[in-house]
């Protein structure tokens, strides 16, 4: 028996498909362990807050979340919302769609202020992608989960995991069920904005709110890591990683001609192998 909270939600029936086929599917391939799973609100709008090691993580955090008795709510692509069949699931279980577009931006930002103003649980990774960090530690955060929490007052709760890696390695599509590893989840009391709550929402309160969840993030971490995490935080701009996608793509492609170096077939023959104006005259000279 899994069940640790009732559920008080209205489920659906894309949370009940959803539900019968993934939960039997973690069950059986993965182990786990969840820890202070109890400082989860049972009820009322909040963030929850994770960091992002694997494809797997909504998966593993919206079980976590289903056991404690609360519906995840995500901040989904937008392309979702398009495609077939995903998008009457994705649309019943009144997920958030985004777009990485600037302009489109705040539109799910108010979706996800509306939805926390509502009572739900609205499930963010403040590092907005997998981490790019070589050790896989939290990396540099972004200002969206303490954004909603500054605009409407909510709790931010920070859950730290470690483990889904190795169930599902970044970045690839090889699912290791055999043998059954762990996710570890820890979950922390929520982190300290009351200072911050009621103030003009500049950048520089978006970055002191987001450097405290991560930070409560990273301690999380580092408890289930059993080891302390680096001084610095891994920033991929900092350090030419780019910072949406596979950074083992970041190297050239080889296949491609490299435009900065001379052709070495010389500057009058072009791509087809024909020879260009300049060479032709000089043949007819000739």
């Amino acid at each position: 028996m899994l069940k640790v909270r009732k559920l008080n939600e209205r489920r659906g029936w894309a949370w009940t498909i959803v539900v019968a086929i993934i939960k039997p599917l973690l069950v059986t391939t993965t182990k786990h362990e969840w820890i202070d799973g109890e400082k989860i609100p049972a009820s009322g709008g909040c963030v929850v807050a994770m960091n992002h090691i694997s494809h797997i993580d909504p998966l593993t955090l919206g079980w976590l979340l289903y056991e404690h008795g609360r519906l995840v709510r995500y901040l989904a692509k937008d392309a979702l919302f398009e495609a077939p069949l995903i998008k009457y699931v994705v649309r019943d279980a009144r997920q958030i769609p985004v777009s990485r577009l600037t302009s489109d931006a705040a539109k799910a930002f108010e979706a996800a202020c509306e939805a926390v103003r509502d009572g739900a649980c609205v499930g963010v990774y403040p590092e907005g992608t997998i981490t790019k960090d070589p050790s896989g530690w939290p990396m540099r955060g972004k200002t969206g989960a303490a954004r909603i929490a500054l605009e409407t007052g909510c709790p931010v709760i920070p859950i730290g995991q470690w483990g889904a890696q190795e169930i599902l390695p970044a970045y690839s599509l090889r699912y290791h069920a055999i043998p059954r590893r762990t996710a570890h989840y820890k979950v922390g009391d929520p982190v300290d904005l009351s200072d911050l709550i009621g103030q003009p929402i500049t950048n520089e309160v978006l970055q002191e709110a987001t450097e405290r969840i991560m930070a409560a993030i990273t301690d999380l971490v580092a408890d289930l890591r059993h080891e302390p995490p680096p001084a610095e935080r891994f920033d991929p701009r900092a350090a030419g990683v780019r910072q949406i996608g596979n950074p083992r793509k970041n190297r050239p492609d080889k296949t491609r001609p490299d435009k900065s170096r001379p052709d070495k077939d010389g500057p009058d023959k072009d791509r087809s192998g024909s020879v260009g104006p300049d060479e032709d005259k000089k043949r007819r000279r000739a």
